[in-house]
């Protein structure tokens, strides 16, 4: 049977018809599995009606017919009256530079809701229905059709970042915060939902993360329900998992950072999370102290907590969905000198070791594994690990200069502190020439400290070596 229908005969038409399918699939996808995410759901539903409403009029053939007359050169965007109807504010009446959803489904440009929203209007202003929020969400699909559709007419889009004004709230979203944030000394099935929406708010919305650094008591109403000392079911893990996530999205704001890590029950908190919660939990306490460790002072606070060793336990552990958070923190808090020792009594040497041997996140463990090589109980422990043969296996089957360069120094303090390891190392060349092709090919710091290696084994066991 013969097709009708607009869809059939524009391929431009047919491309933009099947990203509009893409996404309302993946919107349907997300409203069926997060049942119970009850703010995510609705902005989902509303994204999901507008594209189907899209949908509709590109198959009728309506506005999103890309039936326009090129540009004249010099032309302004203010002036192509034919652009598609569906890249129009309804505010503005101009061609949107950075689209956003309101709770209704509908979308405006960024600049003119806001403007909108902050003099007290809480109506959409097409439909006229209460907004149950005022969380603006990006319209992806929009933003980039009409990219491409500046792009064909030679038209440069204006930066939506100049309209940026994230960080202001309005007052009724001030006032949702704090009624969350009284949930969360109410019953558990209230501090379970404000935990989630907190949760939300705070990834999706730098006015929410940098809204928390205004108020010297709000982490710790956020953090109420843990240090009531209660969550220590099962049942009671998702909870967990939203408090200690919304930490994490909190530290991510600079201006955050200090308040956070010296809230006197934070770090303690994150601490349990790394011990005792779920996988997600734990990677993302994890996520948090290494968020958090950007600051100096919070190198040294978090390191006198006792974190490193939880941390180390946890890199043990090996889960995948938490490796490289757990890598990334130890690193950071290592930098700091005094935190090294901790570290080392905390076992690092081993657990990173045993990890490299089965090849685990080679360029992150590596790079603490040479950090911490310039304390003299880790080297002690690396020559008691077997660590030579396994650093020199991997010089040997490594092609990346940065990890060949970190064998390299680490394989320079063990041939400096521990002769009983020159054999081994001398054994390697005669067989493979591994240190000789680093001192050949290398950076030039690792061919400087390949070369010194060369000079010891050589001149300790009476060989004449020849470069």
């Amino acid at each position: 049977m013969a097709k009708t229908g607009v869809l059939e005969g524009d391929p431009g038409v047919i491309v933009k018809a099947t990203e509009l399918k893409k996404e309302i699939q993946r919107l349907v996808k997300t409203i069926v599995e997060e049942t119970d995410d009850e703010l995510f759901s609705l902005e989902a539903i509303d994204q999901t009606h507008q594209m189907l409403c899209a949908l509709k009029d590109l198959k009728l053939g309506n506005s999103l017919s890309f039936n326009i007359m090129p540009q004249k050169e010099g032309e302004k965007i203010e002036s192509l009256g034919d652009f598609p109807q569906e890249f129009r504010c309804p505010l503005s009446k101009k061609l949107m530079c950075d689209p956003v959803i309101v709770s209704t489904g509908q979308t405006y440009d960024r600049p003119f809701i806001q403007k909108w929203l902050k003099s007290g209007n809480r109506t959409c202003p097409q439909t006229q229905q209460v907004l149950s929020h005022t969380f603006l969400t990006p319209n992806n699909l929009i933003r980039d059709m009409i990219a491409k559709w500046c792009k064909s007419h030679g038209i440069q889009l204006p930066d939506s970042n100049q309209y940026s004004d994230d960080n202001v709230l309005t007052k009724t979203d001030q006032d949702h915060f704090n009624s969350l944030l009284e949930k969360m000394s109410s019953s558990l099935s209230d501090q379970k939902k404000a935990a989630r929406e907190l949760r939300l708010l705070t990834k999706r919305s730098p006015s929410f993360r940098a809204h928390f650094g205004e108020s010297v008591d709000a982490i710790p109403k956020l953090l109420n329900p843990l240090s009531q000392n209660k969550l220590r079911s099962e049942a009671h893990f998702d909870l967990q998992e939203d408090l200690i996530t919304t930490v994490l999205n909190l530290s991510i704001h600079d201006n955050n950072k200090k308040l956070v890590a010296e809230t006197p029950m934070v770090i303690p908190l994150l601490l349990d999370a790394l011990r005792s919660g779920t996988i997600e939990t734990r990677s993302n306490a994890a996520a948090a102290l290494f968020t958090l460790s950007a600051l100096d002072s919070n190198k040294s606070l978090i390191g006198k907590s006792g974190a490193l060793k939880p941390l180390i336990d946890l890199l043990e552990d090996g889960h995948p969905l938490a490796m490289r958070d757990v890598a990334s923190a130890i690193f950071n808090l290592c930098i700091l000198h005094e935190n090294k020792m901790r570290a080392v009594r905390g076992g690092a040497v081993r657990v990173i070791l045993d990890k490299l041997s089965n090849r685990v996140r080679v360029d992150e463990l590596l790079a603490i594994l040479a950090m911490l090589s310039t304390n003299q109980k880790a080297v002690e422990e690396l020559g008691e690990f077997e660590a030579v043969s396994c650093l020199l296996s991997i010089t040997r089957e490594n092609s990346c200069a940065r990890n060949t360069e970190n064998c390299v120094a680490i394989l320079h303090t063990i041939c400096f502190s521990d002769r009983t390891k020159w054999r081994e190392i001398r054994e390697e060349e005669t067989a493979h020439g591994t240190i000789t092709q680093v001192a050949q090919n290398g950076t030039s710091r690792a061919k400087r400290k390949a070369s010194g290696i060369l000079e010891r084994i050589n001149r300790a066991m009476n060989i004449t070596y020849t470069a």
